[in-house]
């Protein structure tokens, strides 16, 4: 929200000495934030100034143009008489909107205009041009620049500043306005704000209350629950050719929305006043009652920017006899605009559901000043006064005349009221406070309060509707305090309590990932049904349960993801644009896996918590939700340097992150050969919880179609875990097994066996056949040749064994050794090789 100084000080009593600088911090302190601080018109300097045209001769050149030769009367900036002529100055135009007798807008020699455009005396087309005359354009006014400027003021002296006539230098106030604070989209709240942060005096430009029902005016009929109040006002014998005055104009411009037409400017103007959307129909061009009503299934409207729209059921309309007319509350129709020939106008003036609006906005991807206002909260009570004030400008300004019948439809809905502890702000914020300095703090914001005991009973006013709960007025009394001037108190940490085991396995996992060389990324839990097309994944595949999103963020990614490989690919392509080719990428986060039996989620009302069942159907509807673990790997591991060799970074460290992934909670995974999408077939393993045979994810080499589907660097591996599944079979987080001091007895063995069979099973095989005494188990080699036959290899293995209370024999070593081998050769079929 843009807000000029000036016209907040028609509201707000703001001392004349009050810069714009020291407003913004006084707004800051009041909880809002300030963008920028801008000084319209700034980048215009030197000498601007009204010039009358004495003469202005057309000449014909050789390019083809032509040009007028103008002799202007600038007051005391007038080169002297010569006797020929008066004084005045030449300057050549190209512009042909004006003629002998117009004021206009002159820059003299020194001038600076935007753009660091320096106005100096030269010579074009055989003139010496004394200046400049100016149009909007050129002097940051807006974008017309088909003409020049003509001043239509008739009190005008030549010579003078030309600034203050255009209303051209300005300090402007640019404010983010959060959603909860939806009367800071108006003058009128922003000058409240001011008021109260600067401790001077407010005017309600609001100054007329909602009357009861009335049905005088043009006949409006509501039929929705979403419209609680609607005002209409006829203007009849308005002048539709009469421009809008240059002050006027020049505030909208300043507020951020282009001047357009009288009419339309009036409505826009009032809008910014005080907060209330209006709009304008041409009264000619109505048929019948006017009704706000749902759209009919099939129904269509051309809306002012000439887009037709085909309607839903959901949105809320304004219609008559020929259809709907205009969407309520975001935009106009274009079968009942205002035109150039429009001379009788009826203004709307009505109270829309924000939720309603914010959905059809969202649905028709159509955002207006109005929608953005009706979003946030409009003030109901506003409507009346709006309407009036629009009306008694559109009599003043164009000439028009007001019907004394008019039509007031519905009434104001009541602010919620609200019951709090007396004692409960100053508890909350830590600073000392009487019940009356709460209750005048309060009131100031336009709350009612009734005092019974210790408990207070507010009431919200209407342009409040984000004071529902006990803590919004606690907030309002710390910003009203100043959040500078609450002590700040750290608070205690209760006794007891830390992260739950689930969270430090979690933890530990992340940890030993990023300390592996991983870069921990965060993606949009977002995705699109064409992804998991390009990862090759099967139709039965679990992960094609998507949840869709009643509102994405983008129709492209309409769904909840089920998996987070996409957005590690997405990723991967945007550092390998930009040149970054050696990756190594994870994140950890939820996916959704959707229910078998389909269930809409409810929507709760955004006015407070939703409840427990609520909550709980809306989980339901969102099915499974495990939280993974995913990671992508690409270009160089380790980069080559003068004395060692590269190492490429591919399926070997996916299979290492999924042992690292495990060893951090404690787990010794297994991996078993597997061909699951998206990974090539023969370099993908499946990664096993020990001992129990349960697959929590995948790791190797991405498939080649995947690689070029997703645009990805060649030999691309991945992986991705079910981390909830390894946390849950995770050993207790922090125990630590005590350390022997005695020394480990080493034993080597090398087993053939079948090519087709597993190492991970030859492993698993010689550790439950070598006992307790078994520290570890390690595959060092695999050999294939002709000294052990086609079809077989050979696995070496590294065994230590270490006993916690005493040094090993070698017999007991052996017999350790022995009983491995026999283990394995019983479950695999291994033949220990003696040569």
């Amino acid at each position: 929200m843009r807000a000029p100084l000036s016209w907040l000080a028609e509201y707000a009593a703001l001392p004349a000495d009050l810069d714009g600088r020291t407003l913004a911090e006084a707004f800051v302190r009041a909880g809002l934030e300030v963008e920028a601080v801008e000084q319209a018109g700034a980048d215009v300097t030197g000498p601007l100034v009204v010039g009358r045209v004495l003469s202005a001769e057309p000449e014909q050149h050789k390019n083809g143009k032509t040009i007028n030769w103008c002799r202007v009367d600038v007051g005391d900036h007038n080169d002297a008489a010569d006797g020929e002529t008066p004084a005045s100055r030449g300057i050549v135009c190209g512009a042909h909107n004006f003629g002998a007798g117009d004021l206009v807008v002159v820059a003299l020699p020194g001038a600076v205009l935007p753009g660091d455009f320096r106005i100096a005396a030269r010579k074009t087309y055989g003139h010496v041009s004394d200046g400049m005359i100016c149009s909007a354009r050129e002097l940051g006014l807006g974008d017309d620049h088909d003409g020049i400027i003509v001043l239509t003021e008739p009190d005008l002296v030549p010579g003078t500043d030309a600034a203050a006539v255009l209303h051209l230098r300005e300090t402007v106030l640019d404010l983010d306005v959060t959603p909860d604070r939806g009367y800071c989209m108006s003058l009128r709240g922003l000058a409240r704000e001011a008021a109260q942060a600067t401790g001077v005096a407010f005017t309600d430009p609001v100054d007329r209350p909602v009357p009861p029902e009335v049905a005088a005016g043009h006949p409006v009929r509501r039929e929705s629950a979403a419209c609680p109040l609607f005002v209409a006002l006829t203007v009849t014998g308005i002048d539709p050719t009469r421009p809008s005055p240059r002050w006027l104009a020049r505030r909208v411009q300043l507020a951020g929305m282009r001047p357009i037409s009288l009419a339309v400017d009036i409505t826009n103007y009032v809008m910014l006043e005080t907060g209330q959307p209006l709009h304008a129909y041409d009264a000619d061009r109505l048929a019948g009652t006017v009704v706000v009503r749902q759209a009919a299934a099939g129904e269509q409207l051309t809306t002012l920017d000439d887009v037709v729209r085909d309607l839903d059921p959901a949105d809320l309309v304004i219609a008559d006899d020929s259809g709907p007319i205009g969407l309520a509350g975001v935009m106009g129709g274009a079968s009942s605009e205002l035109s150039a020939s429009t001379t009788s106008v009826v203004l709307e003036a009505a109270h829309f559901d924000a939720l309603t609006l914010a959905r059809t906005s969202r649905r028709h991807r159509l955002t207006s000043e109005a929608s953005r206002r009706f979003e946030r909260g409009v003030d109901p009570g506003a409507a009346y006064a709006a309407a009036h004030r629009a009306a008694a400008l559109l009599v003043e300004l164009a000439g028009g005349t007001l019907d004394a019948a008019e039509t007031v439809s519905g009434a104001v809905p009541p602010g919620a009221t609200t019951v709090l502890d007396a004692d409960l702000a100053p508890r909350v914020l830590g600073v000392e406070l009487t019940t009356e300095r709460v209750v005048e703090l309060l009131q100031s914001v336009g709350a009612e309060l009734e005092v019974d005991g210790p408990t207070l009973r507010a009431t919200a006013p209407t342009w409040r509707p984000d004071l529902t709960d006990p803590y919004d007025y606690v907030e309002e009394v710390g910003r009203l305090v100043g959040y500078d001037n609450i002590p700040p108190v750290v608070p205690r940490a209760p006794v007891g309590r830390g992260l739950t085991p689930a969270q430090q396995a979690r933890r530990a996992v992340t940890a030993a990932t990023a300390g592996a060389g991983f870069v921990e990324v965060l993606s949009f839990p977002f995705a699109a049904a064409e992804d998991l097309d390009r990862m090759g994944l099967p139709a039965d595949d679990r992960r094609r349960a998507l949840t869709r999103i009643l509102n994405p963020l983008a129709e492209t990614s309409p769904y909840l993801r089920t998996t987070i490989l996409p957005g590690l690919f997405a990723a991967v392509t945007r550092n390998t644009s930009r040149g970054n080719d050696d990756l190594a990428l994870f994140e950890t986060g939820s996916v959704f896996f959707a229910p078998a039996t389909r269930v809409a989620a409810p929507r709760p009302s955004v006015a407070g918590r939703p409840s427990d069942a609520d909550l709980a159907a809306m989980d339901d509807a969102l099915g499974d939700q495990p939280r993974h673990l995913a990671a992508v790997l690409t270009g160089a591991w380790r980069r080559p340097g003068w004395d060692t060799p590269g190492e490429r970074a591919g399926w070997s460290h996916a299979f290492a992150l999924a042992d690292l992934a495990g060893r951090a909670v404690g787990l010794e995974l297994e991996r078993r050969a597997a061909d699951a999408a998206p990974w090539h077939p023969g370099r993908c393993a499946a990664v096993v919880l020990p001992g129990t045979g349960i697959v929590i994810g995948h790791a190797g080499e991405l498939h080649p179609s995947v690689i070029a589907a997703f645009g990805l660097p060649p030999r691309t591996a991945a992986l991705e875990l079910d981390l909830d599944v390894l946390v849950a079979a995770a050993p207790e987080v922090g125990r630590i097994s005590p350390l022997s001091s005695h020394p480990v007895a080493k034993e080597d063995v090398a087993l053939v066996v079948d090519a087709s069979v597993p190492s991970a099973d030859v492993a698993a095989a010689l550790a439950a056949g070598a006992g307790e005494l078994l520290e570890s188990v390690t595959l060092f080699d695999i050999y294939t040749g002709p000294q052990i036959g086609e079809g077989r290899k050979s696995l070496a293995f590294a065994l230590r064994f270490r006993a916690p209370d005493r040094t090993l024999t070698d017999a007991e070593t052996a017999a350790a050794r022995d009983a491995a081998v026999a283990r394995a050769a019983q479950d695999t079929g291994a033949v220990q090789r003696t040569e």
